[in-house]
């Protein structure tokens, strides 16, 4: 189980690696007015967040068969077919959960850097009007 459970970490931590360097690629692309860069890494963040508590909730009607975890395991570490919906559920659930819950606390100190900035004279970007 504990196999099981590294390749899971190894497997969700990458997906959300990928989400923050889009996120990041968000963030420099707003780099001219902090404030909004900030703010909008943090609502972004908080998107991601849920995406992840949502595959943490419906983890149990998944096949752990078509999941990448399943592929990156051995024949020896695979549960066998009676506990396999259990175990993945198990941990699958944890694993999304403690990455949406890291994911929160960075979208609130995004959210806390952003306020911060404001507070000491920044302004958010805002388009400009015509006419």
């Amino acid at each position: 189980m504990n196999q099981i459970r590294q390749v899971a970490v190894e497997c969700v931590g990458r997906a959300v690696m990928f989400g923050w360097l889009a996120i990041g690629c968000v963030m420099v692309g707003f780099s001219f007015a902090p404030v909004s860069s900030f703010r909008s890494g943090a609502v972004l963040a908080l998107i991601m967040s849920l995406i992840l508590l949502w595959r943490a909730m419906t983890a149990a009607s998944r096949n752990p068969r078509h999941s990448e975890v399943w592929l990156y395991l051995d024949e020896v570490n695979r549960p066998a077919e009676t506990d396999a919906r259990f175990v993945f559920t198990t941990i699958m659930r944890e694993v999304y959960g403690h990455y949406a819950q890291v994911t929160l606390w960075v979208a609130v100190g995004l959210f806390g850097a952003s306020a911060l900035l404001q507070l000491g004279g920044l302004t958010p970007y805002s388009p400009p009007t015509v006419g």
